[in-house]
């Protein structure tokens, strides 16, 4: 059997004996003794802790300008909810336990049973829920420094194991901006390839996108994501 062993960025931070197993995990964080801050993912076994903070115009910017966009197409569109940081997705079957940077999840994933609500720990009244359980249909990685091998291997290897049906990465660091999606197919991302013009079609939502950048006097840069009908 592997060992199983914790990546840990912060100092003073105890874990649980049993955290490293799916349901062990699960027990800490519903506890009071769950961090409130930074990113803790469970993989396949292991522990992974990220509490640095996102860079404002490489990370933070990007992930406001999607959610900005993705809240009017599916929120107000009445197609589905759309849920950012500290919004547990979890998969028996795939030994998963993330926070993506976006999730979205359609009424008819809900409706269906394909996607379950997790109820909070008792003694929270109804209607609050602490996670989302099964392949949701969509989620949003976007790469910062800390993350580059999770978001681009080992991350799209248990999403395509949950079966996640479409994944965006996005990466703007660099010089050129990388926006990607994926799509789930027998079993393993493909990437959709864009068209003219940067345009990519997200095969769940319908509609095409591109993830503009601009220089935005005095903030360094201003991201828009653009959509159109596919």
């Amino acid at each position: 059997m592997a060992r199983r062993h914790a990546i840990i960025l912060e100092e003073n931070l105890r874990i649980p004996e049993d955290a490293f197993s799916f349901d062990g995990f699960h027990r800490w964080a519903e506890s009071d003794g769950f961090p409130e801050t930074g990113r803790i993912d469970y993989l396949e076994g292991n522990v992974e802790v990220d509490m640095s903070p996102e860079d404002l115009y490489t990370h933070s910017a990007v992930k406001t300008a999607i959610v900005l966009k993705l809240g009017t197409l599916v929120v107000e569109g009445d197609l589905g909810d759309v849920f950012v940081d500290r919004s547990r997705v979890r998969s028996r079957f795939a030994e998963l336990s993330v926070e993506p940077d976006i999730v979205v999840v359609l009424g008819s994933s809900l409706k269906s049973g394909r996607v379950r609500l997790v109820p909070a720990a008792s003694g929270k009244g109804p209607d609050r829920f602490s996670a989302l359980d099964g392949p949701v249909d969509l989620v949003v990685e976007i790469v910062s420094d800390g993350s580059v091998g999770k978001d681009n291997r080992r991350l799209p290897r248990l999403y395509a194991r949950a079966g996640i049906p479409e994944l965006w990465l996005v990466d703007a660091r660099g010089k050129d901006l990388q926006f990607r999606i994926y799509s789930l197919q027998d079993g393993a991302y493909e990437t959709v390839e864009p068209g003219l013009e940067g345009w990519v079609r997200s095969p769940q939502l319908g509609v095409e996108f591109r993830l503009l950048r601009r220089r935005a006097d005095p903030s360094p840069w201003r991201y828009t994501l653009e959509h159109r009908s596919a």
